[in-house]
C-alpha cells in the first residue's frame, strides 16, 4: 500500500505545481486556502476511497471529519498555504493512515524541494527524490546534544493570544540550545528533524493534520513526541505538539515548556 501512496501523491504534486490558483481567506489574512488546496484534497479522497474503501476522513479542507471507521486518512493538502501562495518552498502534501490510535502509513512531500518522505510503522522512515531518480535512502535523526541543537517552531498565527507565553519559551530555549528557525510549514519541519537537520520542535497549538503523517516518519527516524502535557499526541483533536531527537532532549524542551506555562 505504501508504493500506491507514494504514485497517489506523486500524482497530486501536479496539481500544486502550478500558477494559476486563486487565493481566498478562510478567517483573515492568516487564514487562507488556495485553489490548488481544494484540488489536491479532492483527488486525495477520491484516489484514497477506491485504494482502501469504507474508510474516514479528517481534512483541514471543506469540513472533512469523518472518524467513525477502523482506518481513517489523515490529510493536509497543502500544509504551509501561506508559504505555498507566496513562492515559498516548504510546502507539503501530508497523508497519513490512522488505525484506530495510531498511525501506521505517512508521506509528506515538498514537490518544490523534490523530497519526499515515508514511513511505515515497524519498517523505518525514508527520504525519496521522485523527480531526480535519486536512490531512496533510510533517515534517522541526529545525535545532537541539547547544546548544539536547532529548534523549529513558529508562533501561533491563529491564536495569538498566545504569543506571550511562546515567545517566553522560544527565548528560554534560545539561551540553552543553539539556535531557532521557522519555516513556516509544520510538517516539513518535523520531517527535517527526522533526518537530522534539526534537533527539537515546538509549536503551542496544531491540528491533528498539521503532525499526524509527519510524526510517524519522525518516529520510525527514532526520534519522539508528546503533547504539552507530556502525553502522546492524539489525532482526533487539535493539541500543543513537542518533538526531538531523543528523551533527554524532549524532556528538557518539556521542562521549558511547563515552567514558561505556570
Amino acid at each position: 500500500m505504501l508504493h500506491k501512496l507514494i504514485d497517489i501523491v506523486i500524482e497530486a504534486s501536479r496539481l500544486m505545481l502550478t500558477d494559476d490558483f486563486q487565493v481566498t481567506q478562510k478567517q483573515g489574512v492568516s487564514n487562507i486556502v488556495t485553489s490548488s488546496d481544494i484540488a489536491v484534497q479532492e483527488f486525495l479522497r477520491s484516489r484514497l476511497t477506491t485504494l482502501l474503501p469504507d474508510c474516514g476522513f479528517l481534512c483541514e479542507e471543506e469540513d472533512a471529519h469523518d472518524l467513525s471507521h477502523e482506518y481513517t486518512w489523515i490529510i493536509d493538502p497543502i500544509d504551509g498555504t501561506a508559504n505555498y501562495s507566496r513562492g515559498i518552498r516548504e510546502c507539503a502534501i501530508c497523508v497519513g493512515l490512522k488505525h484506530n490510535a495510531r498511525m501506521e502509513l505517512a508521506a509528506v512531500y515538498l514537490p518544490r524541494t523534490d523530497e519526499l518522505f515515508t514511513a511505515q510503522r515497524g519498517k523505518g522512515a525514508y527520504l525519496h527524490h521522485p523527480e531526480s531518480g535519486k536512490p531512496s535512502t533510510p533517515i534517522h535523526v541526529s545525535e545532537r546534544p541539547f547544546s548544539d541543537s536547532i529548534m523549529c517552531t513558529a508562533l501561533p498565527v491563529y491564536y495569538k493570544e498566545y504569543a506571550p507565553v511562546c515567545a517566553d519559551i522560544i527565548r528560554e530555549v534560545f539561551l540553552q540550545c543553539n539556535d531557532i528557525r521557522r519555516f513556516g510549514a509544520a510538517a516539513p519541519e518535523l520531517c527535517y528533524l527526522a533526518m537530522g537537520r534539526c534537533e527539537l520542535y515546538f509549536e503551542y497549538l496544531l491540528s491533528p493534520w498539521d503532525f499526524a503523517a509527519a510524526s510517524l516518519i519522525l518516529e520510525e527516524a527514532d526520534g519522539v513526541l508528546c503533547n504539552r502535557e507530556g502525553q502522546p499526541l492524539d489525532y482526533t483533536k487539535r493539541s500543543g505538539v513537542l518533538a526531538a531527537n531523543n528523551p533527554e532532549n524532549l524532556s528538557r524542551l518539556l521542562a521549558i515548556v511547563a515552567g514558561c506555562n505556570e
